[in-house]
C-alpha cells in the first residue's frame, strides 16, 4: 500500500476528511473480496512481527510494562485473533442457507454476511495495543473500512500505531487518528455505521449517546466492579496465586481484574496469608525494585488509586492488598445476594472445588462473563464472545463474534415466478374464499414446520 505522510492535523478535522475517503473506498467495493481482507490481516501480522521491539519499548514507556506482559497480553493476543480470522474467514463469509419448508420449496432462503461500512474503534489505555487491534481484526475480516483512535493517555503507543498503520494497511480504507478524549463524542457524531468503545462507564455513555444520534451500532466494553468469590472448599495457595496475578498484572490497571473478594468466613485467615505470600513471591519485599511490576499510567490515575486505597478497609500488606467492605461472607448464598444487589459486572469469578458452588455462582448471578478457578482468561479466548451487559456494556467480540459484531445479517429470499398460481390468492380484490385458503395453508404449515408462512 501507498505510505502517506502522517503528520496531518489530528483530531476532529483529520477524522472528518479521512471519513470521506474511507466512505468512497467502501462504496467502490474495495473491501468486498476475501483476498483483500486476507492481505490486510497478513499485513497486520507483519507489522506486529517486524516492530515487536518497538511495541515493547512504547508500552514500557507508557506503563512501565514488562516485556513478558507486553508479549503475552498484547502482542500474542492480537496475533491469535488475526491467525484465527485468516484461517476461518472464507467459512465465515459463506452465506447461511436456511432449511426450506413446503411454502418455500421453489425458493432459496439465505442469510448473507454484509459489512456494515465505516467502523470507529476507540481504544483504551489499560491495554492500548490489543484494545485497538483486536476489534480492528474483526472489522477488517467483516469487510469494513476502519478509523482507529488510540488512547491519548498512552502517548508513545498511540504515536507508534499512528505511524505504523498507514505503512502496512490500505491507505484508503484504514486510518489512525490522534484525538483528545473531549473530541471523541464530536467524532462519533460524524456518522459511522459502527462504534467500538472500551473504557469507563461515564465516557461510554457519552459515546453511546453520540452514536444514537446517527443510529450507529455500538459495542461497549465498560469497566465495573468485578466480584471474586472464594469458597472454603478450594486450593487456597493456587487460588491466591491466580487472584494475585490477575489483580496486579499491569499494576492492576485492567477492566477484567478482580475488584473485590467475597470470602467464605472459614477461608479468610488462610486466604489473606496466601495472598501476602503470593505478592512477595511475585514482586519481592520491595515491589518498587521488581522488574515484573508496572506503574500507574499517569498522575491523575495515581491520585485516584491512592484515594481509593485510603477510603477502603484495613490495609493488609504494603498498601497493595486491601480488605474491602463485606470481605467476609457466611456462605455462597450471601455472596450471590451481594453480587446481585449491585450493577451487573463485566466479570464474575468463583474459586471452589465444589461443582455445585460453581454452578450456583454461574447460574444465579448476572455478568458479561464468568470464570471458575481462574481469572481474566475468559476474555482472551478467540472461541468465546467477550463483552458486557447492563452497566458493564453491550455487544461482544473476539473471533467469529467480532466478525458477526461488524457484519449485518441480511436475509435474502430468492424467488421465481413459477408459483404464481398459488401466490395469486393474496392479491386484491380480496375474497373470503381466498382468505380461507391462505389461512388453511398457514395452519397446515404451522403444524408441520412450527411457524406460519404467508404465501
Amino acid at each position: 500500500p501507498r505510505v502517506e505522510d502522517v503528520s496531518v492535523t489530528n483530531g476532529y478535522p483529520a477524522c472528518s476528511e479521512l471519513l470521506k475517503r474511507a466512505r468512497a473506498a467502501f462504496r467502490a467495493g474495495r473491501t468486498a473480496q476475501d483476498s483483500f481482507r486476507l492481505n490486510q490481516l497478513q499485513a497486520l501480522l507483519r507489522m506486529l512481527l517486524e516492530h515487536e521491539c518497538d511495541f515493547i519499548d512504547a508500552l514500557g514507556r507508557d506503563l512501565h510494562k514488562p516485556r513478558f506482559e507486553t508479549v503475552m497480553s498484547e502482542l500474542l493476543l492480537v496475533k491469535n485473533e488475526a491467525h484465527h480470522a485468516i484461517l476461518n474467514l472464507r467459512k465465515w463469509m459463506e452465506p447461511q442457507r436456511i432449511e426450506r419448508d413446503w411454502a418455500t420449496a421453489f425458493d432459496g432462503c439465505v442469510v448473507v454476511n454484509e459489512p456494515l461500512g465505516l467502523v470507529l474503534v476507540i481504544g483504551n489505555w489499560t491495554n492500548p495495543l490489543q484494545l485497538c487491534l483486536v476489534p480492528l481484526v474483526g472489522a477488517i475480516a467483516a469487510g469494513n473500512c476502519v478509523i482507529v483512535i488510540p488512547s491519548e493517555i498512552c502517548s508513545h503507543t498511540a504515536e507508534l500505531l499512528h505511524r505504523l498503520l498507514p505503512a502496512y494497511l490500505d491507505n484508503e480504507c484504514f486510518h489512525s487518528v490522534l484525538a483528545a478524549a473531549h473530541e471523541i463524542p464530536e467524532i462519533v457524531d460524524l456518522k459511522f455505521d459502527h462504534v467500538f468503545f472500551s473504557g469507563d462507564k461515564e465516557e461510554g455513555i457519552k459515546v453511546a449517546q453520540a452514536a444514537a444520534r446517527t443510529l450507529a451500532r455500538v459495542v461497549l466494553v465498560l469497566q465495573g466492579k468485578n466480584p471474586c468469590y472464594v469458597d472454603s472448599q478450594c486450593d487456597i495457595q493456587t487460588t491466591a496465586r491466580r487472584i494475585t496475578w490477575a489483580r496486579f498484572h499491569n499494576a492492576g490497571q485492567s477492566s477484567v481484574a478482580p475488584d473485590y473478594i467475597l470470602c467464605h468466613v472459614d477461608a479468610k485467615e488462610s486466604l489473606v496469608q496466601a495472598l501476602r505470600c503470593s505478592l512477595q513471591q511475585f514482586y519481592g519485599t520491595d515491589p518498587h525494585e521488581s522488574l515484573s511490576y508496572g506503574r500507574i499510567v499517569n498522575d491523575e490515575n495515581f491520585i485516584k488509586a491512592k484515594e481509593q486505597l485510603w477510603r477502603s478497609g484495613k490495609v493488609i500488606i504494603g498498601g497493595q492488598v486491601n480488605e474491602m467492605e463485606r470481605y467476609i461472607v457466611k456462605d455462597v448464598d450471601e455472596a450471590v445476594d451481594f453480587i446481585n444487589s449491585r450493577e451487573k459486572p463485566l466479570c464474575v469469578y468463583a474459586y471452589s472445588n465444589n461443582c455445585k458452588v460453581i454452578s450456583k455462582i454461574m447460574n444465579e448471578t448476572f455478568s458479561g462473563s464468568f470464570c471458575s478457578n481462574d481469572s481474566v482468561l475468559q476474555c482472551v479466548m478467540v472461541g468465546l464472545p467477550f463483552g458486557g451487559v447492563g452497566a458493564s456494556g453491550m455487544g461482544s467480540y473476539h473471533g467469529r463474534y467480532s466478525f458477526d459484531a461488524f457484519s449485518h445479517k441480511k436475509s435474502c429470499l430468492l424467488r421465481s415466478t413459477r408459483i404464481e398460481c398459488m401466490t395469486i390468492l393474496r392479491y386484491p380484490p380480496y375474497d373470503d374464499r381466498n382468505l380461507s385458503l391462505v389461512s388453511l395453508a398457514s395452519s397446515l404449515n404451522l403444524r408441520s414446520q412450527g411457524w406460519c408462512t404467508v404465501l
